[in-house]
């Protein structure tokens, strides 16, 4: 049987997902059972504890594909990126709804009715997805939640112009590993939600969204002119030129999202025997 990417391949030995019979081998096959994030972020973990490590996140509107239940936690897999892992359920509900619209903005409150005075229900990230079912003057009601205002929403077929300048709306965010959200990400969050607002949607790490992105946009890698725009990938990392000169990366090596000098980063980097492997243009 040909390898299959374990991250993005919901199988274990003694368990599978039915769709993957005769691609896979496993003990038994059973058919998803699909649920929604009903939290602002819920980790997708590399095992059922808190403490396992979080190489992912379900966003409030994210569906995931629930394999095997255990003590409170799901194992499965997420319905936006593919992502395999262990979710809890206390973040999840099989009242799966049809999203409507996403958060535009980097965070957005919902409230309990249409006032702002009134209590926060909610603080949701950009890309967050509802399903909006009346409105109220500047606020629209999302099933299951509360009230939030018209100019945090946007149409789920609306994008942003310019994914750079949503990118750097994150500056100073702190860095985490497996996070994508403003309360913490790290360097292929960044992208992914960077690139997810303007309607392009990429995989979770940094080496799926070389090869993915290398198939879809230019490569400029032996170009010496940059642009506002180009991705940069090394091995394990990637970050987004704003111009020329500046690359915005999350980054543990200042523990958040920076905006530095290429040349800069790109010498400290190699330093550490990463050289830069590939940079892609928008086409």
């Amino acid at each position: 049987m040909s390898v299959m990417d374990p991250r993005l391949t919901p199988a274990r030995p003694d368990l599978a997902a039915s769709f993957l019979k005769g691609q896979v081998e496993a003990d038994r096959f059973v058919d998803p059972v699909e649920a929604v994030c009903v939290i602002s972020a819920n980790p997708i973990r590399r095992g059922a504890d808190r403490k396992a490590g979080m190489d992912d996140q379900l966003l409030f509107g994210d569906g995931f594909a629930i394999l095997e239940e255990t003590d409170g936690w799901a194992w499965g897999f997420s319905r936006r990126d593919g992502y395999v892992g262990w979710v809890e359920m206390s973040g999840l509900s099989r009242d799966v709804w049809t999203p409507t619209h996403r958060i535009a903005s980097l965070r957005a409150y919902a409230f309990c009715e249409p006032d702002f005075k009134t209590a926060p229900t909610g603080l949701l990230s950009l890309n967050s997805r509802v399903a909006i079912s009346k409105t109220e003057g500047r606020y629209a009601h999302a099933e299951g939640l509360g009230w939030i205002p018209h100019e945090h929403l946007e149409t789920l077929d609306s994008t942003a112009s310019d994914f750079v300048a949503v990118a750097e709306a994150f500056l100073g965010s702190p860095y985490l590993w497996g996070g994508k959200e403003s309360l913490g990400l790290d360097c292929s969050g960044l992208t992914q939600m960077a690139l997810m607002a303007a309607g392009v949607d990429i995989p979770r790490d940094a080496d799926q969204q070389e090869a993915h992105l290398k198939a879809i946009w230019t490569d400029v890698t032996d170009q010496m002119q940059r642009e506002r725009g180009d991705v940069v990938f090394w091995p394990g990392h990637v970050g987004i030129l704003t111009d020329s000169e500046h690359l915005l990366h999350a980054n543990a090596h200042t523990m958040d999202t920076t905006l530095e000098p290429f040349a800069e980063a790109e010498a400290r980097i190699r330093a550490k025997e990463n050289p830069v492997r590939t940079i892609v243009r928008p086409r």
